[in-house]
């Protein structure tokens, strides 16, 4: 073959491999698969850094899709996190004026299920009672709850905010009750009688049913929510007196404004009476995490076997993050990087794996997934649609993602976490040589300029609102 033709050939290839590329990239989705946890913190997760918990269906979703590791959540508790996601807005949201992303779906023929939690749902109470929550009724074709036991699963019960341990069904920590929070149960069997199993049983039914039609499917996942119900040999995975505590320095909350401490501390609750059930907390949230993991393994499973992995996009996420006794806080409902910070994975057809350090907020799964689906996101949005980093992860969508709770507002950039309750209740942070937060900039004169840049990205973000 002459050069001619080896430069005729060459370019024949590349012309192939750029079509090619193109059809990929043009593939529309035809079903979306979303599950979101219930107070999963990104740290606790391998493809996250952490290396005890154990997760291997996540693992096998990440190394499937796009792992976003710079993802915040806008709200810091459910409430008001779930439908900021689903209607893609930071402020006030209109539930009668504005459309979910489901609903979006709906209205143009697609079936769309939730099952379980996806908007806010009181646990453990409506799943005790099997109700649904604060709901919006006209996202779904089909909805259904699930109705499980909870803290009154028989099994081996510890309120480890009090250091009480027993089997008995009596006086067990219940919705409504102040350390429901700090409540394990080690349930025997395989956990078909917990909410998860359940709600994945229901989602594997949905699956075969609707299998030949385009479908939004909303799976909604309660744990690692208190209380951390799991069976036994979960919490076997984790031996607690190995577990190392975060990082606590003395003083560490004399430079933080009052309204920055939250409700749930060490000292609050109790549970610093108790230093080893602070590690059992760590072992019970692993344990609880592990088990949904399983679940989610379930469905992943399913949805191959049926043949519907090449046309369906799978997003993974969490409402929000938690605090297991980072600065001596607990739970969530504060503005920190534990809390604020979330897992979000993106698996859609066409679209190579890999990991992105841009910086993106749930806000963005609704203009994300109208986007694959190939439909014009709705000027409603607030989030910005992630094809561009699902195609080049080195992409750049925004320079801070926005979070809030309450009277409270944060940003978090690259180098900098702002987070302001007013001019007079401040929190400025180097990320970059803090990553833990223990150290508050706010009041100090060096950092005058990165300050007065924060509030400037702060108020572009409430101006939107």
């Amino acid at each position: 073959m002459n050069c001619e033709h080896r430069c005729h050939a060459l370019w024949g290839l590349t012309l192939l491999v750029l079509l090619c590329s193109a059809n990929l990239y043009a593939q529309k989705i035809e079903n979306i698969l979303y599950i979101i946890a219930d107070d999963l913190k990104a740290s606790t997760l391998n493809c996250y850094g952490d290396r005890i918990c154990q997760t291997p269906n996540i693992d096998r979703l990440a190394a499937e899709g796009m792992v976003f590791k710079r993802a915040y959540a806008q709200g810091v508790v459910c409430a008001p996190s779930r439908p900021s996601l689903m209607f893609s807005r930071y402020g006030k949201i209109d539930k009668e004026k504005l459309v979910s992303f489901p609903q979006f779906f709906k209205d143009r023929g697609w079936y769309t299920a939730r099952v379980s939690k996806i908007y806010h749902m009181a646990v453990p109470r409506d799943i005790v009672q099997g109700t649904n929550g604060v709901d919006h009724e006209a996202s779904w074709t089909e909805r259904f709850n699930v109705k499980a036991a909870e803290e009154s699963s028989p099994g081996a019960y510890a309120c480890l905010s009090q250091n009480v341990f027993k089997t008995e069904l009596t006086d067990r920590q219940g919705a409504g009750t102040r350390h429901r929070m700090y409540v394990s149960v080690q349930t025997p069997g395989r956990g078909q009688d917990q909410p998860d199993y359940m709600a994945a049983d229901k989602a594997i039914s949905l699956l075969r049913q609707h299998r030949h039609e385009p479908f939004v499917l909303a799976l909604g996942f309660v744990r690692p929510h208190y209380p951390m119900v799991a069976p036994a040999p979960y919490f076997k995975l984790y031996d607690w007196s190995k577990i190392s505590m975060p990082e606590r320095r003395k003083g560490d909350w004399d430079d933080i404004p009052k309204p920055s401490i939250p409700k749930s501390t060490s000292q609050s609750c109790g549970i610093d009476r108790f230093p080893d059930n602070q590690q059992r907390m760590w072992a019970a949230y692993y344990a609880a995490v592990s088990f949904m993991d399983t679940q989610l393994g379930r469905v992943m499973d399913e949805l191959e076997r049926l043949g519907l992995r090449n046309k369906t996009a799978i997003v993974f996420t969490s409402d929000h993050g938690y605090h297991l006794g980072e600065h001596d806080f607990w739970l969530k409902s504060n503005l920190h990087e534990e809390v604020t910070r979330v897992p979000l994975i993106i698996s859609a057809p066409g679209y190579a794996p890999g990991t992105t350090d841009a910086f993106v907020e749930l806000a963005d799964i609704y203009p994300t997934v109208v986007s694959l689906a190939g439909l014009t996101v709705p000027a409603q949005c607030h989030g910005k649609s992630l094809l561009p980093l699902l195609r080049n992860p080195l992409a750049k969508l925004r320079d801070y993602a926005y979070s809030f709770h309450k009277d409270g507002h944060a940003v978090r950039g690259k180098r900098w976490a702002f987070i302001s309750y007013g001019t007079s209740a401040e929190e400025l942070y180097d990320m970059d040589k803090d990553p833990g937060q223990f150290t508050n900039l706010a009041r100090d004169p060096q950092y005058r300029q990165a300050l007065k840049h924060c509030r400037a990205v702060l108020d572009t973000k409430l101006k939107m609102q």
